[in-house]
């Protein structure tokens, strides 16, 4: 079939349940990726197809495995299909995909993933079911423990299998695939194609279809879908500059990539003071905590989600707006499957990357893979924010002149027209709803962040902070540093010692300066005026649910 011939669902074979369905949920005409894999599919051809996230490819696996299981009766713990995923969030995106396209069609879809109670999955397969979709890890658990049979398959689709490779489950991939019927249909998408996923192509599918939709580079004279700058910032100062990107950007909802657990801790906790509502995910969550953060983010209840890449996978939010990458990825292949997220469906995208000046580099090998120029950027300074501020505060006044229904302030202006100028009034008012839009501020507003030219090189780096530090950087306030006699051993995070702080003491959290957490104790630096109230407040209160001792650092380490 020649790309491009067949360009309506029906001409591609689909059945009229489908294509009734389909209608209703107001797809017009298939993308390049369901174009050319509908059709091997629903002839049982193997398929080899390179994709990347957002080209519609769930639709272009599942319409042709819906139509293919039809009216066939689901058995006990043999399903008719395995859909392979890397992630648990992707695992129930995928499965509430197949319930859609299923509508009316009697096809039963069952997602099972690590996190989920193990005795409702095995209840849900005993009831039978057509499809499952499953995390690699929890599929395993079920073939050894025999509640799921995998001898009746039909078809098995590994989905994203460089991520899966990735994340480690190459050898539980190897075993799921040959616990299936050799006879059985197999597709394999990938967002990449390393010689690792061609040996398993090679080894496991038969003469497959292959499929490469090659990138949207965009148009010439059209804005690229997503913009991508860079900052070559110390690590010192990322913080500080971030925020003032974020405050300068204003993101409908950005996703911010950290390296570790600890980090996206840190960064969510200095963000949120700084006003943003903000949520952190990494794989130390539990599933329902996992669940919450991303039912606020669809729900427009979030500005920023900080997360590491483990836990970011399969995250599909239509009206995400930026990608931040707080460190710069190691992989070319990870960079471009981050920013991927964001500029779908023609909106422009923005990319964000906070670099090292070391770290130029690895800009360099992403601007080879993906032969776009990242743009070097310098950090806003805090005039540049103000400005954006204001210009916030204009748009909100205007939408608020053009929606009209002010008529009932008008006699404050009138009377207060008497003794003053209305254009003094009109500012004064601008200015109630600027101050009261802008909030406080943070104390590295006004900070001066240096920034490094393209291709700059220090003679020396940074010291970089120990394990557990929270460094805020330089900060020419009088502070004075105090210990707390419990540390990393007791599980005490930075949230925790900002928290108690700001709750048990009262003291506004933007003044705290850098944390530093041992194994045994904790050195937190606070402004002067503020050090008794918090000594005497934590001396009262617990940590982690214990006493600590609390006084002046004298350099005592008990």
């Amino acid at each position: 079939m020649k790309e491009g011939v067949k360009r309506t669902f029906a001409e591609l074979g689909l059945g009229k349940e489908l294509l009734a369905g389909l209608t209703a949920l107001g797809y017009e005409e298939p993308t390049p990726i369901q174009t050319a894999a509908i059709v091997p599919l629903l002839e049982g051809r193997d398929l080899l197809g390179q994709a990347a996230t957002g080209t519609g490819k769930t639709a272009a696996f599942a319409l042709p495995l819906l139509q293919r299981i039809g009216k066939t009766k689901a058995v006990a713990n043999k399903p008719f299909a395995l859909v392979l995923v890397p992630t648990r969030e992707l695992a129930v995106q995928v499965s509430d995909a197949f319930h859609t396209y299923s509508k009316g069609t009697g096809v039963s879809v069952l997602p099972i993933y690590g996190g989920q109670e193990f005795r409702r999955q095995i209840i849900g397969l005993d009831r039978g079911t057509h499809i499952v979709v499953a995390t690699p890890g929890r599929a395993l658990d079920h073939l050894r423990r025999e509640t799921l049979d995998l001898s009746a398959l039909k078809s098995v689709v590994l989905d994203e299998a460089d991520e899966m490779l990735d994340m480690g489950f190459a050898e539980d991939l190897e075993l799921i695939l040959n616990a299936t019927p050799k006879s059985r249909q197999t597709a394999l998408f990938s967002a990449t194609l390393p010689p690792r996923i061609a040996s398993i192509a090679e080894r496991h599918l038969k003469d497959p279809a292959r499929i490469l939709i090659p990138r949207d580079k965009g148009t010439r004279g059209t804005i690229p879908k997503v913009r991508q700058t860079a900052y070559l910032i110390s690590r010192a100062q990322k913080i500080a500059a971030l925020g003032r990107v974020l405050d300068l950007e204003s993101p409908t909802l950005a996703l911010i990539f950290c390296r570790t657990r600890l980090e996206v801790d840190e960064l969510a906790d200095r963000l949120a003071g700084r006003g943003y509502r903000v949520e952190a995910l990494h794989g130390g969550m539990s599933q329902q905590e996992r669940d919450r953060v991303m039912k606020k983010a669809r729900g427009a209840m979030v500005d920023l989600v900080v997360a590491t890449d483990v836990a970011a996978r399969g995250i599909d939010i239509d009206h995400l707006t930026h990608v931040v990458n707080f460190n710069v990825p190691m992989s070319p292949e990870s960079y471009v499957h981050r920013i991927g997220r964001t500029g779908r469906a023609g909106r422009e995208g923005v990319a964000i990357t906070l670099a090292d000046p070391r770290e130029h580099r690895l800009l360099r090998n992403i601007e080879h893979l993906t032969k776009q120029k990242i743009e070097i950027a310098t950090v806003p300074t805090p005039m540049d924010v103000k400005a954006r501020r204001l210009d916030v505060t204009k748009a909100a006044v205007r939408e608020k002149l053009l929606a009209g229904g002010s008529d009932g302030f008008r006699v404050v202006v009138e009377t207060l027209a008497a003794e003053f100028d209305p254009m003094d009034i009109a500012a004064a008012a601008v200015r109630l709803v600027h101050e009261a839009s802008e909030g406080e501020g943070s104390n590295e507003d006004d900070m001066h962040i240096p920034t490094f030219e393209k291709g700059a090189h220090r003679q020396s780096a940074p010291e970089q902070p120990r394990r557990g530090q929270w460094n805020r950087g330089p900060d020419p306030r009088d502070l004075v540093r105090i210990y707390i006699a419990g540390g990393s051993r007791m599980g005490i995070r930075p949230a925790d010692l900002v928290g108690a702080i700001a709750n048990e003491a009262n003291v506004n959290p933007r003044g705290i300066g850098d944390i530093e957490i041992a194994e045994s104790f904790s050195i937190v630096e606070l402004p002067s005026a503020d050090v008794d109230q918090v000594i005497k407040a934590l001396r009262s209160a617990t940590i982690r649910g214990r006493k600590v001792k609390v006084h002046l650092d004298r350099g005592i380490r008990k």
